[in-house]
């Protein structure tokens, strides 16, 4: 059963995290953005709850506080910790809502792990904690991505070699992250239909680009 009221509870702790966070309030679009992410990852962590017979509450949970590390301003190595960052901050918010400590251990685990499959602490690589990661990743390609990444590689820039060049190297990547593993049938479905979402939509742009030059003659 889905506890909305644990949810809610830990939906404040992680607003009112990002409220007192100075970095994030200097930087507003910051903000916005990864709480949107945020809550991205939770509804396909939810998704891949349902359907692996995950406890759909704690995995909200762990993928809602996943991130919460970026109340912090990120020092050296900053980046790359923030996965157990967010674990510790997260640890003494779950004892409080009352969650046994083997559920707090595997919630926080997931946290831990999910940008370098790493921890501080002892914890299995259980299909539930793995799945917090699992669900970060596909968050990373969505239509909004694809704007996104088109915008901060400044295509629209590019000269028609360099546009040529780019698509090819980006196809050629996607069909390479296609065949990571997950750690779920559901999650290795959701991840592969979102590769060929991305690969459909590059090679239809190689595809206009192509006809953007020459004229294009058959046989």
């Amino acid at each position: 059963m889905f506890d909305h009221e644990l949810v809610t509870k830990t939906e404040e702790f992680l607003n009112q995290k990002f409220e007192d966070a100075i970095f994030l309030n200097e930087h507003p679009e910051a903000k916005a953005y990864r709480l949107e992410h945020t809550y991205r990852v939770a509804n396909i962590g939810r998704e891949i709850a349902v359907k692996e017979g995950f406890d759909e509450t704690e995995m909200v949970i762990a993928c809602l506080l996943h991130d919460v590390a970026y109340c912090e301003e990120f020092g050296e190595d900053g980046w790359k910790e923030h996965g157990r960052h967010s674990a510790q901050i997260a640890r003494p918010f779950l004892k409080g809502l009352g969650l046994p400590e083997n559920r707090i251990n595997d919630i926080c685990y997931g946290i831990a792990v999910h940008v370098d499959e790493k921890a501080d602490f002892p914890g299995e690589n259980t299909p539930f904690a793995l799945s917090v990661g699992d669900a970060d990743n596909i968050d990373r390609f969505d239509a909004y991505r694809i704007h996104e990444t088109l915008n901060h590689d400044s295509f629209l820039q590019m000269t028609y070699e360099e546009k040529t060049d780019y698509l090819e190297k980006r196809l050629s990547r996607l069909r390479e992250l296609r065949a990571l593993p997950f750690s779920t049938k559901t999650a290795d479905a959701l991840w592969k239909s979102r590769l060929d979402f991305y690969i459909v939509f590059f090679q239809k742009l190689a595809d206009q680009l192509e006809r953007s030059k020459n004229v294009i003659v058959n046989g």
